[in-house]
C-alpha cells in the first residue's frame, strides 16, 4: 500500500500567464501562489492474484476493469498507459474539498498519483520532474486546456513565485518571507465556499489569450508588488487592495469568470470590511479568497449565508508520500 498527498493551492496573481498560448508568444509567464492544508490523497495497492478484476478505480465512480482501455477516469488511464504498468491495481482518491472549485484540484490529483506511481516503481524523481510529468500527462496527452501553475504549486507547497519560459522550462523560486508578515497575512485571509462548480478547461477556453494581452502582462506585474509585501517593503494593508485590482482585471477577460451571484456576495463582502479579494483559479464559481482586518472575518462570514467558510492555514511541504509498505 502506497498513499501519497499533495496539496492545494492558493493563487494571488499571474493566473493565465502560465498558459502555452500566452507564454509562448510572451517570453514568459509568471505566478505567484502558496499551498494550503487542505489536500488530496490517492492510495495504491497491489491485488491479490485471486482478485476479480485487473483494476479497481474508486473516485466519484468505482469502476472495476480488465484492462487500462476500460478505465473511465482520464487521467489514472492516461497515467498507467505512460508508467506502461501491467500489474493488477487498486487505486483510490479521495480529497478534503469538492473537485473543480478553483483550488487546482484537478493538477493536485495528476501529481499526487504521479508522486504514487513512481514510489511504486520504486522510482525517485524531483517535485520539478514530478510537476513536469503531471503537466505532460494533462495537457500534452489529455489535451486539457490549462496551465501548469496548478502542477507545479502542488507539487512544491509552501510559497513559491514561477516563471514559465516560452522553451517550455520552469524557473522555481521561494518567496522570501517574513514570517509576522507571513502569519498575519495567513490569519486575514478567508476562503468562502460557492457552492458553485465549474469546468476549468471550458472558461479558460473562453479567455481569447491574444486579445487580452495586456490584461494579462498587468495581473502578471502585481506579483512583485506581493512579494514585496511578503518581505515587509510594501505595507500589509496593500494586500487586499492589490486582489482586488487584480480581480477586476480577471473578470474583464470573459463574462464567464464572475456571475451574479459572486458579484452580490463579493460587494456584500467589501461593504462588512473585506478589503479585497477574488474567485480563485479559472472562475465561475469554486472557492471565494477575501482579505479583510481579523475583527472584521466573522461579521463577514454572519452575513454571507449563501457561502460556508472554510478554516485553512498556508502549507509548508508539497507533495509527499504518507504511507509505503
Amino acid at each position: 500500500m502506497i498513499i501519497s498527498r499533495t496539496p492545494l493551492r492558493i493563487s494571488f496573481a499571474g493566473g493565465g500567464t502560465d498558459i502555452k498560448s500566452y507564454y509562448a508568444y510572451n517570453n514568459f509567464g509568471h505566478v505567484i501562489s502558496c499551498g494550503i492544508n487542505k489536500y488530496i490523497y490517492v492510495a495504491i495497492k497491489k491485488q491479490s492474484l485471486i482478485s476479480d478484476y485487473k483494476y479497481r478505480i474508486k473516485w466519484d465512480k468505482i469502476e472495476n476493469c480488465n484492462s487500462i482501455d476500460e478505465i473511465k477516469h482520464p487521467i489514472i488511464k492516461a497515467a498507467l498507459k505512460y508508467f506502461n504498468i501491467e500489474d493488477s491495481l487498486e487505486i483510490i482518491t479521495f480529497s478534503d474539498v469538492p473537485i473543480g472549485t478553483g483550488l487546482g484540484s484537478s493538477s493536485t490529483f495528476t501529481v499526487g498519483l504521479v508522486n504514487a506511481l513512481l514510489a511504486y516503481l520504486g522510482r525517485r524523481a524531483t517535485k520539478g520532474q514530478m510537476a513536469d510529468l503531471a503537466s505532460k500527462i494533462e495537457i500534452d496527452i489529455l489535451k486539457r486546456n490549462i496551465g501548469k501553475q496548478d502542477h507545479y504549486a502542488a507539487s512544491y507547497g509552501k510559497l513559491h513565485e514561477y516563471i514559465f519560459k516560452d522553451d517550455e522550462s520552469v524557473e522555481v523560486h521561494p518567496v522570501i518571507s517574513n514570517s509576522k508578515i507571513f502569519n498575519q497575512i495567513e490569519s486575514r485571509c478567508s476562503l468562502f465556499y460557492t457552492h458553485q462548480k465549474r469546468d476549468a478547461s471550458k472558461i479558460l477556453k473562453s479567455v481569447k489569450v491574444k486579445k487580452n494581452f495586456n490584461i494579462l502582462n498587468a495581473q502578471k506585474n502585481q506579483i512583485k508588488d506581493y512579494i514585496d509585501i511578503f518581505s515587509g517593503k510594501k505595507n500589509i494593508n496593500y494586500f487586499g487592495k492589490y486582489l482586488h485590482e487584480g480581480w477586476l482585471l480577471k473578470k474583464s477577460t470573459s463574462r464567464t469568470i464572475s456571475n451574479k451571484n459572486i458579484d452580490f456576495n463579493y460587494k456584500k463582502a467589501l461593504s462588512l470590511g473585506a478589503t479585497g479579494g477574488k474567485i480563485l483559479g479559472a472562475g465561475g464559481g469554486g472557492f471565494l479568497l477575501l482579505f479583510s482586518p481579523i475583527n472584521k472575518i466573522n461579521k463577514i462570514k454572519n452575513n454571507l449565508k449563501d457561502y460556508q467558510k472554510i478554516d485553512f492555514k498556508f502549507e509548508s511541504s508539497g507533495t509527499r508520500i504518507t504511507y509505503f509498505d
